[in-house]
């Protein structure tokens, strides 16, 4: 059986993991203010331009239309079966233009994820996945499909806000509270759980990191720690560093993630933080 992967652009994964892959990512409208980009932008255009305008910009999901044109080559074919795997349903309508997709198609040999995540955390799960279908030559659909809602239960993203700014532009913030968190230093640490953002922590300076350490340690060590960093991998290079014996890794074999246009609207550069998996 030969597996295909279509995801969307809202994932973030090592450079050139997808195109290595075959891989297909539908790209994602970007609008700032009325300036469209249909297809996208690369992180380092979107970052340039969110710092150069300040405008938070707004992005579009693919629609059934772009679904449709990366699955119509598998269509019932029987040695193939499609992965389609998406963003959590609470953060985007994704899986919903998927469902139509394959709905509208007639197509039986697929399977649609609510991932329950973003960013490189939902990065994390396809590769994952592909380690997985690459080390086991004979499975079938079905326990291709258990092993990836085994990795989509398991999986954590913790981050720490860099630039409070931006979630206050977002409506995120309040001023008041915005300002407090300057003087004091406190930065709010998120996690993606249940399928949405959650505000979990503020930690003064570096307790923030220190807190972050506590929670990885207590994951599977099966899989890897995934990093992550918008804008700024100096930033995250420097965490690793500084924590790779507490977290028990080897900082030159570190995978690190750039967070694209999607979280990137949201939380702006200066963010990082880590995936794994309990």
């Amino acid at each position: 059986m030969n597996y295909k992967i279509v995801t969307e652009a809202s994932v973030d994964m090592p450079k050139g993991f997808a195109e290595a892959n075959d891989i297909t990512v539908l790209p994602i409208e970007v609008n700032f203010n009325g300036e469209l980009y249909p297809e996208g932008l690369t992180n380092d255009e979107f970052y340039k331009k969110l710092k150069e305008t300040g405008v938070i910009p707004k992005t579009s999901q693919p629609n059934q239309y772009k679904f449709e044109t990366a699955l119509t080559p598998y269509i019932n074919k029987e040695d193939w079966f499609v992965f389609v795997i998406v963003i959590s349903s609470d953060l985007a309508g994704t899986i919903a233009q998927a469902k139509n997709a394959v709905e509208g198609l007639n197509m039986k040999n697929v399977y649609i994820c609510d991932s329950r995540v973003t960013t490189f955390a939902e990065g994390a799960i396809i590769v994952e996945l592909v380690k997985y279908l690459k080390s086991h030559k004979n499975i079938t659909p079905q326990q291709a499909i258990d092993y990836l809602e085994k990795l989509k239960s398991s999986v954590k993203l913790i981050a720490v806000i860099g630039d409070l700014k931006y979630l206050k532009q977002g409506g995120r913030l309040s001023a008041t509270s915005y300002v407090a968190a300057s003087v004091l230093g406190i930065r709010p640490i998120i996690s993606l759980d249940g399928g949405k953002v959650n505000n979990i922590a503020k930690k003064i300076g570096e307790k923030a990191n220190e807190y972050m350490v506590e929670c990885a340690n207590k994951r599977n060590r099966d899989f890897p720690i995934y990093f992550g960093h918008s804008a700024n991998e100096q930033i995250i290079k420097k965490f690793i560093n500084k924590y790779a014996f507490k977290l028990g890794i080897d900082p030159e074999t570190a995978s690190i993630n750039e967070i694209g246009c999607v979280v990137g609207t949201h939380a702006g550069p200066n963010c990082y933080g880590m995936v794994y998996f309990v």
